[in-house]
């Protein structure tokens, strides 16, 4: 058996699950997510747990088992708990602002980049330089911080640009005149 695909998901309280036929539905506190179970595996809630198998012993099967318990795991906490990405933009005059549905920065450009935030997910700005996006599901909320963080990722000369909060930049040093 997989190693990760054999462990059962815990069911908080305040956490509905609930399986129809291929689609797995999540509901909680912080939103509500749906997953559309691969082939060869099959999910059953047992009490407050629930337990992937799967349809058969070569490789393919194997790989999907464990991912099938992943996603699931993670859409439970999603719901439960909620995913945070933090990110920190450094660089003379750089900042971000959150309008509306949309986050606008300044990041050096001739114009202001505007990114659309999607549904369920909510982003908060400390500071013009510190974004918080927050929200159900560990996909759509790393999506975004890397859709941001590709608008201007962090340079290795003078360090400027968007970065992870506790991102290492390795530094270069610059030419030199002989």
């Amino acid at each position: 058996m997989s190693r990760i695909g054999k462990l059962p998901v815990q069911i908080p309280p305040k956490v509905k699950v609930e399986v129809k036929d291929r689609d797995v539905l999540v509901e909680g506190p912080k939103g509500k997510l749906n997953f559309k179970l691969p082939r060869r595996t099959s999910v059953s809630i047992n009490g407050d747990q629930i337990l992937v198998s799967r349809t058969g012993e070569d490789a393919e099967a194997k790989a999907l088992h464990g991912l099938t318990r992943a996603l699931v795991n993670n859409m439970v906490k999603g719901v439960s708990e909620g995913f945070v990405k933090k990110l920190e933009i450094q660089g003379v005059g750089f900042k971000a602002a959150v309008q509306g549905k949309n986050i606008n920065l300044s990041l050096g450009y001739s114009h202001p980049l505007n990114y659309p935030i999607p549904d369920q997910i909510k982003v908060t700005v400390e500071e013009n330089t510190k974004v918080t996006i927050e929200g159900p599901s560990k996909e759509v909320v790393g999506r975004v911080a890397a859709e941001i963080r590709s608008y201007y990722p962090p340079e290795p000369y003078k360090g400027k640009g968007v970065r992870y909060l506790g991102e290492k930049v390795v530094r270069k040093e610059g030419k030199t005149v002989q």
